[in-house]
């Protein structure tokens, strides 16, 4: 088996809720609509359209993702830290002769400033997908397994061919990656460099 590993981004090998709420926060005053950028943060993983929904009508939808992202760069990014044992996780990997990929909801430009800024040493960044359509750039990357916090992540190993790895760091916690079907559900990735290599 192949000893590549994909790797979801928010909750998984950053911590970007600072950063994300203080986006929405801006969106709020921007386009001057209440937005409980608080809440938001608990449930990160889904494209930013479906929760933008939760605050604006469909036709808003648009233009409000428009400013979104023309504030994340400057006010999002920067406030970005990485998880919790993130770099020993790419470690155990690149040790191991495999690559990784980063495979996430966040849109590609801003995935691969957050990489960049957090000196991960990743081979390839997939931004803009979601759930099981991760799963086929994890295929075509040859991932063996897929690391995230969110169910969309278990489902993105499973259209992947790849086992799946839950970290209990985001919405969910470890018996509720079990129970939804995660392969190996850890704590967090301070756990995963020494599972990895007794796998």
């Amino acid at each position: 088996m192949g000893k590549s590993v994909g790797f979801d981004l928010d909750m998984t090998l950053a911590d970007t809720r600072s950063g994300i709420a203080a986006v929405y926060d801006a969106l709020a005053v921007r386009i001057g609509v209440e937005i409980d950028s608080a809440a938001i943060i608990t449930r990160l993983g889904p494209p930013l359209e479906l929760e933008l929904a939760n605050w604006l009508p469909e036709e808003e939808i648009p233009a409000a993702v428009t400013v979104f992202r023309e504030f994340y760069p400057e006010v999002g990014v920067p406030m970005h830290t990485a998880m919790a044992g993130a770099y020993e996780a790419i470690k155990a990997v690149r040790e191991a002769g495999g690559e990784v990929i980063v495979v996430t909801g966040k849109n590609e430009r801003d995935a691969k400033a957050t990489v960049e800024l957090l000196g991960f040493e990743v081979d390839e960044v997939v931004g803009a997908v979601f759930g099981a359509d991760k799963g086929s750039a994890l295929a075509r990357f040859g991932a063996a397994a897929y690391v995230g916090d969110h169910l969309g992540d278990i489902a993105a190993a499973r259209a992947a061919g790849a086992v799946s790895v839950g970290v209990a760091t985001g919405p969910y916690t470890v018996g509720e990656l079990r129970e939804h079907g995660a392969d190996v559900a850890l704590t967090d990735l301070t756990e995963f460099a020494t599972w990895f290599r007794n796998w």
